[in-house]
Formats: C-alpha cells, structure tokens, sequence
C-alpha cells in the first residue's frame, strides 16, 4: 500500500507576519497608532533587521493586519474547531506493507476467580474478558469492584476527577443483559475503564484538570467513548490529568505516585497512569503531545502505548497540538495495550486526520531472528538514573535472538514552539481574558506564561520550524529503513521528542525498579507498524515480567 503526501503539510497561517505585535500590547494600546519604534522591538524579538525606510513602508499595512486580528477575535471559536490544514507523519511515497490478516492474541489458559479479591484488581484484560465470557463474574460485580477501590484509594493518590458510578453501571447492567442473550462484542466485553478527564462525555464534567473548565460540560461524546461503548467497556471513572495536559497538578491537587505517594505521577496523563498502576481499573485511556503517556507510564510502573499520529480519532478530546496530539492505551502489559488498541483505530469522518486505509495487526507469531532492532547506544552509553536496569533490558533483547545493532538518532531541531503556538491558538480565550490567572501552576514555564510568549512568534519561523519538522521526518525514514525497531532510554532521551514530531509510535515497558521506584525501557516502531511494536514489546515482557510487580499500596 503506497501513501503519497504531495503537499503534506498544508498549512494556512496561524499568525499574519507581524501577529507577535499583539502580544505587547493590552487594553487601550491596541488602539494607538503602530510607530516605528514599536515595529524595531518587535524586530528585535523575532531576530530580524529593517531600515528606516523599510519600517516606515511596514506602518500602513501592519495597521491593517492589526485591525484583522481585533475583528477575527470577536468570533467565539471552541476548542473543538480544528484549523483548516492537516499534518500527516508521511515522508514523499512512503509505503505500507502490512498484510491485512486477523490478529493473534496469546491464550490465558483456564482462568479462575482468585481466593483472594484483591488479586483481580491485577488480572489482565485477557484474563478478566475470560471469567466474564465464562459466566464466572458478571460485568455489575467486577464494575462494582473497581468503583469500591477508586473509592478507597482515590483520596490518597487524587487520580479521580468524577467517577461515573451510575453510568458505569448502566453500562455493566447491559452488557451482562447483552451476554446472558448470547450477544459477546469481543474482549472489553463488560471491562471497566478509567478515562483522562479531556474526552468529551455526555452528562458528565469534561474539565481539561483546570479550574476554568472545572464546570465545563460537552453534550457528546468523544469518539473513544463511542467507541468502548461499542465494545462493551464500561466507564467507571474520568481521571486526572495535569492542567490543560501537562504535569500531575490540577485544580484538586497532584496525582501521586502508587510507588510512592510523596510523589507526583508525572504527566500529564497522571490519572490514568496511576489509577491503572494501583489496580483501580484494568485499563485507562490517555494522550500524548509530549511525552503524557510515556512518562507517567515510566513512572508508576505500567505500559503505555503512543500510537502513530492519526491512527485514533481526536473528535470531541480536548486539543493542545493539532499537529502533534495522540491518543492511546495505558494498561499494564503490552498485550492489553494491543488488545484495547484494537477496538480504538480507524478513522471516524470526524477527525480529518485519522488514516482510513491502513490495517492494524498484531501479530499471531513473532520470529525474533527476523527482526532488526536498532539500539541508540550513544544515548545508552551516557550516565543517567536507569543505566543498570536498561542494561539488562538489552541484554534480554539479545537473549531473545533479535537482530540487534546500534543506531544514531538524527539531529533534533529546535522546534519545541511548534507546540507552544499551536497551544496558544488553542486556548486563546485564557489568555485575552486573562482567565488563565485561575490556573493553579503559575510559573516561567507554566501554560499561562508560554501560552503569552507564543504570541510573540513569528508566523514565519514556525512555518520554518515546521520544513525542519518536513526533513526529520525524512531522516527518520532513512533510518527505519535499516531497522524494524529503535530502542532508546525514557529517561531524558531525544527519541522521546523526535517520535513525537514525526509521528512514529512508541511503547514503553517497565524494567524493574531502582530505591523502590519503577524503572522503564522505549521501544519505538514504524509508522502504523503498532501491531509488530506490540509483539516485541510482549516477547521482552514474557522474558523479564517486570510488568506483573505491584506497588505497595498499603
């Protein structure tokens, strides 16, 4: 299958040349006459250099462009309303060679109701869908299980932002009914799941973990929560997430760390991390921008998938990133995450970027000498925190007989503010009405103070950013053109912030723990190359089992 991206960034401008103008100015200033001297400071943020006589020819028509941007402010655009281009990860003629051919999950063998209870909360997915599919607990009993822990353990790690009790179970009272007469919709059949609170749920607060949406309720639902619907999950929670997606603080406090509560679960996919870590739900529902699954996954000890950008529909979640958000499962093993995967791709008509013409498979059967697994070993090499425990990590790979070689990431490009802009886009209205002073992180490097310093790029340079953008994911392209799989430490790396730009999906596992805290190792796989991802994740699993250990929680 061969995708072409004949004009693949289609891009209209977020800002007229002189947008950063804006962001120096407030109130009553934005009526005075532009002069020459404002138009020189604001040449001097964005690095550039006029003449008198240039700045004088500027006057006329930034005056103009001023008074476009006064009048576009006065429409009342949603957060939902995405701009009218669409990013696609695709370098010129990439081509898709995945055999559109039945997925293989692995057998659980004769599951049983454990004596103790609190056992199940860490069965599997696999293993749970068996005792409901073999009548030995109904979806209502498991469902009420799970609501009892977020119960009693929500108050010590503030991962809930509403648990959805009553619609949880409606929704486990239809699936049993649906059972009982001989409907089964698969293998989230009666499954409890937690959901990050910037999904749009009918009914229910949909409030981004910030205060000034804390009362926000959308009258639909996302995609995902169509979806799940339709496989017969059950929603028992939204969970937290740091402010508008980043960090583990949000208005009800931090989310902490089931390993250790006098920590943060990083983010900003905290919730969901730490609910699923704890045994609150078997599975939970993320994104990621930046790094929100990946590193609350590293954190709390569970397994996260970043799926390729446009595998799942974003409609109704919230947006931060049109160019980079992605959604994906965090679950405790690589199989779940393959599992519930499975129910989430595919395009909706709703979000012009989902892929519709790409199969999803993971793999019956994995042939470890068949695959070539490039290990950034200049990164490897370098001295940081989980060293020993990626170590070993490798050295599991190699006893599995995968094809291992070294590799060196290209160069990333300083192109962090493509975020940055896109987000100030996003949320806008914080910031003209200074409503964003109700966000609880306050700092340099908080929203409220990134969301004012995007004001001041120029429309240029993040067109500019986005061609650097255009040839890292060229190179990356070169790259798996040698290797099927890229590992790379989670800690601090620059595989992290290069998947993230150009698209490509990541899993990250845990690897054991160092001074009582999880540890965790990346794998990073080819463009809608998800399934194949999975299955090596799962063989590492299968070879360490880091990801059965459980945290102390009493």
């Amino acid at each position: 299958m061969k995708i072409t991206s004949h004009k693949w960034w289609r891009i209209a401008p977020l800002m007229a040349v002189a947008a950063f103008l804006l962001g120096a100015f407030t109130g009553a200033d934005l009526l005075e006459t532009i002069t020459g001297d404002d138009i020189k400071r604001a040449a001097k943020i964005a690095a550039v250099e006029f003449t008198q006589k240039e700045v004088d020819s500027l006057l006329t028509g930034l005056e103009e462009y001023r008074n476009f941007y006064l009048e576009n402010r006065k429409a009342n655009l949603p957060n939902s309303l995405a701009p009218a281009y669409q990013f696609q990860p695709l370098p010129p003629g990439y081509e898709v060679k995945i055999k559109n051919e039945p997925s293989g999950f692995d057998g659980v063998g004769n599951v049983r109701l454990p004596n103790n209870r609190d056992d199940l909360a860490y069965y599997s997915v696999r293993q749970l869908a068996q005792l409901i599919a073999t009548k030995q607990i109904t979806s209502e009993e498991l469902t009420k299980f799970y609501i009892e822990r977020l119960k009693k353990y929500d108050p010590k790690l503030k991962c809930v932002i509403t648990l959805t009790e009553d619609l949880a179970l409606q929704q486990a009272r239809a699936a049993d009914a649906a059972l009982a007469g001989g409907q089964y919709f698969g293998l989230l059949h009666g499954i409890p799941y937690g959901l990050k609170d910037m999904f749009a749920t009918q009914g229910y607060p949909t409030t981004y973990g910030a205060a000034p949406y804390k009362d926000q309720k959308l009258d639909y639902d996302a995609t995902v929560v169509e979806k799940m619907r339709a496989a017969g999950a059950v929603l028992v929670a939204k969970l937290s997430l740091g402010e508008l997606a980043m960090g583990d603080v949000w208005y009800g406090g931090q989310t902490k760390n089931p390993w250790d509560v006098n920590t943060g679960a990083s983010g900003s996919s905290a919730g969901p991390a730490a609910a699923v870590a704890a045994g609150l739900v078997p599975f939970a529902i993320g994104s990621e921008t930046l790094g929100s699954i990946i590193s609350p996954a590293t954190t709390c000890g569970v397994t996260g998938l970043r799926p390729t950008f446009g595998r799942v529909s974003r409609y109704g979640a919230m947006a931060l990133s049109w160019t980079m958000d992605k959604i994906g499962p965090i679950c405790r093993s690589a199989e779940d995450c393959a599992i519930v995967f499975s129910y989430m791709h595919g395009p909706d008509g709703k979000d012009l970027t989902a892929v519709s013409n790409v199969p999803y498979v993971y793999p019956a059967n994995l042939n470890p000498k068949l695959i070539k697994v490039g290990v950034v070993q200049n990164e490897f090499d370098k001295e940081y925190p989980f060293k020993e425990q990626d170590a070993m990590a490798l050295a599991a790979l190699r006893r599995l007989g995968f094809q291992v070689q070294s590799v060196t990431l290209p160069p990333l490009p300083k192109i962090d503010f493509i975020i940055s802009v896109e987000a100030a886009a996003a949320f806008e209205e914080l910031t003209l009405s200074n409503k964003d002073d109700q966000l609880a992180q306050q700092l340099k490097r908080s929203w409220p103070n990134i969301f004012r310093q995007a004001r001041l790029v120029p429309a240029v340079e993040y067109v500019k950013a986005n061609r650097l953008r255009a040839q890292l994911i060229a190179d990356m392209d070169k790259l798996f053109k040698e290797v099927d799989i890229i590992v790379h430490p989670s800690w601090a790396s620059n595989g992290l912030r290069i998947s993230n730009f150009t698209g490509h999906p990541a899993v990250v596992v845990p690897t054991g723990t160092k001074d009582g805290k999880p540890t965790s190792i990346t794998f990073m796989g080819r463009l809608y190359h998800e399934g194949e991802l999975l299955k090596v994740a799962r063989a590492f699993q299968m070879e360490t089992e880091h990801h059965t250990q459980r945290p102390p929680l009493d």
